[in-house]
């Protein structure tokens, strides 16, 4: 039985991150799947683990090859998911997560029009200006930045088939657990996992 795929996208502060890893804690189901990008590591990022970093040129010949099941430039870096890496784990079984924006999304669902996508959104503009401004990691001008493609990005909120807000992260989490859970419990994936036992009843 192939897996689920999963579309997850939301603005820079939103929380994705943190819901993403704490919802992988729980699920051990689930699969991240790991992007390429050209952008250096942050402190703490391990190449492999939180993404795979490559050179400008590496990522463009990945490209060239049509190895990015989507790919796209956010902050005057690339980011690009490998189809081949998510086709595996699909084909064996996995559920698997893609952590990308709105532009990747699209590019994902002409391929796999049965992803599953959610959006997560800030409960306000002043909660998303106090969360760019906590990380300590940019300046007045970036956090600016920030705050305008933030609001691009929300502006394509409706594209998605979920919509989470994260202003309590425990209950932000429990709505993605429930989203993963109902997908799982749909009918033609739950008939095909019982498909032994409603056959045997059915006789």
């Amino acid at each position: 039985m192939q897996g689920n795929l999963y579309i997850v996208s939301a603005p820079s502060g939103a929380g994705k991150t943190s819901l993403l890893k704490a919802l992988l804690e729980r699920d051990h189901d689930l699969k991240l799947s790991v992007s390429h990008t050209t952008r250096s590591p942050r402190p703490g990022e391990e190449d492999g683990v939180h993404y795979h970093f490559v050179s400008q040129d590496e990522f463009m010949r990945l490209a060239g090859e049509g190895g990015f099941l989507e790919q796209a430039r956010v902050f005057d870096n690339y980011y690009g998911t490998s189809q081949s890496a998510v086709q595996s784990l699909l084909e064996a079984g996995r559920d698997v997560v893609l952590e990308i924006d709105w532009q990747g999304a699209r590019q994902v669902r002409k391929a796999f029009p049965e992803a599953i996508s959610i959006f997560i959104m800030p409960p306000s503009v002043d909660a998303l200006r106090e969360r760019l401004g906590s990380r300590g990691q940019d300046d007045e001008a970036v956090i600016e930045r920030r705050m305008r493609d933030a609001r691009s990005e929300l502006s394509h909120y409706a594209e998605y088939d979920y919509l989470v807000v994260n202003d309590d992260f425990q209950l932000a989490l429990d709505e993605l657990q429930c989203i993963v859970r109902a997908e799982r419990l749909k009918l033609v994936r739950s008939a095909e996992r019982h498909a032994g036992a409603l056959q045997e009843m059915l006789n």
